[in-house]
């Protein structure tokens, strides 16, 4: 069957997007639905993508023959527009399936964590794409290198950033994978971590034989079905691949030598700031020494790495005010940033802007967020954010601010957040958070540039 129009439900979604953008650049048709309309959509439109933004079935393809449709988990079973295509007859799969049959006769290169895969997947394509090599590149989020979530190359050298959600990742079978952490999350899927690090060792299993499993040092996975080579990567721990003579710079930034079995990488420097980052570079330089990349291509393309949208994002920062943005939203995540804001903004009062993430992961960890999000001077703590989810009763962000140990602390609807920050004095602000919270960056930025 020859398909020419990809239609997409949930397409404002950061890996639906990149897919789309993927059969755009093939040459093919490509429309589709979200809920609501973003700077990712807004984009995909002015690619010359046609999207809407009501659940309305009148707007799919009538071809059913010519038409394949892709949609995410992300979306509830009872769209109407889910439920149309299913019940008309459609070719249709979720978005990891199709990211699967991608990659299929592609040396895939596959970044796999409860946190860091974001950046460490796009660092590596920086880091192939800049040696002249280049890949084709699916992303978690929006290189600033290249604004976009989806780099092309000539060659079947693939990037994807795994995601552990839905067991997307078994989809894919990697000749070189990188597994950055096993926290628990996600139990609304795998109901425990004992499940979750099970799928974590079937998509290690799933590396191919002369391939290879770089894991973090201490992080757990179950290998024992694993017949690819296993090797370990670390901040400064001396293992297969290790960063050494860290020496700080100026702004957060380091330099240092990333040691590994064939030498040392000396005066290695990150064009980001972060002790975190540096993790993430070894990592990902791990991944392209295995793959073949030169040693001093990879030197150059870690200075010249700009990082990634909504991971950590620097932007304002100034002796007056500093304004950064980061997607964490897991107690782990919120303590590595907080513990970054430290690093780099030593001093200054931190305020926290966190709106948290669905109700499971809330009744999931609410004590541990609370834990985490009392290492700020300030918190001003929003609603949950449901995305696919319908509220459980008893779990609202009030069980998390109970919990928060510091004095100076709000708890205010998002349609209040902007009024109560245009009456607050800000030294060092901080968004945390993975739900709509990113549509509060512009105004947030542009309110504290007038105050500079």
């Amino acid at each position: 069957m020859t398909y020419t129009h990809y239609y997409f439900i949930g397409i404002g979604g950061i890996g639906m997007s990149a897919i789309a953008r993927y059969f755009k650049h093939r040459g093919f048709a490509v429309s589709g639905y979200d809920r609501t309309p973003s700077a990712l959509t807004h984009a995909l439109e002015q690619e010359g993508i046609a999207i809407h933004y009501e659940d309305d079935t009148a707007a799919i393809p009538k071809d059913i023959a010519h038409t394949f449709v892709i949609y995410t988990p992300a979306v509830p079973e009872d769209l109407g527009e889910l439920q149309y295509v299913r019940s008309h007859g459609y070719a249709l799969c979720k978005r990891s399936q199709a990211l699967g049959e991608i990659s299929r006769g592609q040396e895939c290169l596959a970044i796999s964590g409860t946190h860091g895969k974001t950046t460490t997947s796009t660092l590596l394509a920086h880091i192939l794409t800049q040696s002249g090599e280049g890949c084709n590149a699916f992303l978690g989020g929006i290189s600033k290198n290249y604004e976009s979530n989806l780099l092309l190359g000539e060659k079947p050298v693939l990037v994807a950033e795994a995601d552990e959600f839905d067991r997307s990742f078994l989809q894919l079978h990697p000749h070189i994978a990188v597994v950055t952490a096993t926290d628990a999350d996600h139990l609304d899927i795998y109901g425990d971590r004992a499940h979750m690090l099970e799928a974590f060792g079937q998509f290690t299993a799933q590396v191919d034989a002369d391939g290879a499993v770089i894991v973090k040092q201490g992080v757990e996975v179950p290998l024992e079905r694993t017949a690819a080579k296993v090797l370990r990567y670390a901040y400064d721990q001396p293992c297969d691949f290790y960063a050494s003579d860290i020496t700080p710079l100026e702004k957060g930034r380091f330099d240092f030598t990333i040691n590994h079995p064939g030498g040392r990488m000396e005066h290695c420097q990150l064009g980001i700031p972060g002790w975190v980052n540096v993790e993430n570079a070894v990592a990902a330089a791990a991944c392209a020494l295995l793959h073949g990349t030169a040693p001093v291509k990879i030197r150059e393309a870690l200075a010249t790495f700009q990082g990634v949208r909504r991971r950590f994002d620097i932007r304002i920062d100034t002796p007056e005010i500093a304004y950064v943005d980061d997607y964490a939203h897991h107690p782990d995540e919120l303590r590595a940033s907080i513990s970054s804001l430290r690093n780099i903004f030593p001093g200054r009062k931190i305020t926290g802007i966190f709106q948290p993430h669905l109700y499971t992961r809330t009744r999931d960890f609410a004590a541990d967020f609370a834990d985490a999000l009392s290492g700020l001077d300030a918190l001003i703590l929003l609603p949950i954010y449901p995305a696919r989810e319908e509220p459980i009763p008893g779990v609202t962000s009030q069980i998390i601010f109970d919990q928060v140990t510091i004095a100076d602390k709000v708890l205010i609807p998002k349609e209040k957040l902007m009024e109560h920050l245009a009456s607050s004095r800000i030294d060092c602000l901080a968004t945390l958070g993975a739900g709509d919270i990113d549509r509060f960056i512009e105004p947030i930025e542009t309110l504290l540039r007038k105050r500079l």
